[in-house]
């Protein structure tokens, strides 16, 4: 665990520094604008969902992708209550209907403990950048009130309209 925890660290910083994203301050009217990287996010059938027997089971999509990303969704599986409650800035609250950040990267939990994957985190740094630091946070003893507090307010300028996440 100390080593998915540094591992973390390490791609949340190296995401922070190429995150698709806008640090210049704007105005809420030009978010939109700011964060114009996210094509991606124009259409919900341009993210691939894949179902997998369980959350330690990774979905083929990651099957080419970092050593770095498949942590970060394993570690997104094992953090729900967490990321539940955390937004995320990218765009996708408006453009693909997601409710927080767990959602960027997980579409559906089963009854069966079936997950179906989502591979939007695979496409947008901020997704990652804001799940590994509140995931850092959290193991690092930090309150998911703190958390949010910290990521709202880093967040509140420049970048587009946060998801719908419920407040704390």
């Amino acid at each position: 665990m100390k080593k998915s925890i540094i591992l973390l660290g390490v791609l949340a910083t190296s995401i922070g520094l190429s995150a698709c994203s806008n640090n210049t301050t704007t105005s809420s009217a030009t978010n939109s604008s700011a964060h114009s990287g996210h094509e991606h996010h124009k259409a919900a059938v341009a993210d691939i969902r894949e179902e997998t027997p369980g959350a330690d089971v990774l979905p083929q999509f990651l099957k080419n992708q970092s050593k770095d990303m498949k942590l970060v969704y394993l570690s997104v599986a094992k953090n729900r209550e967490l990321l539940e409650k955390i937004p995320c800035y990218c765009g996708c609250g408006m453009e693909v209907n997601h409710k927080n950040s767990y959602d960027c990267f997980i579409f559906k939990n089963k009854r069966n403990g079936a997950v179906v994957w989502d591979d939007h985190g695979t496409k947008c740094g901020l997704c990652i950048e804001i799940a590994a630091k509140a995931m850092l946070d959290y193991n690092r003893g930090k309150s998911i009130k703190d958390i949010r507090k910290d990521i709202d307010e880093k967040y509140k300028e420049g970048y587009a309209q946060p998801t719908p996440t419920p407040s704390l």
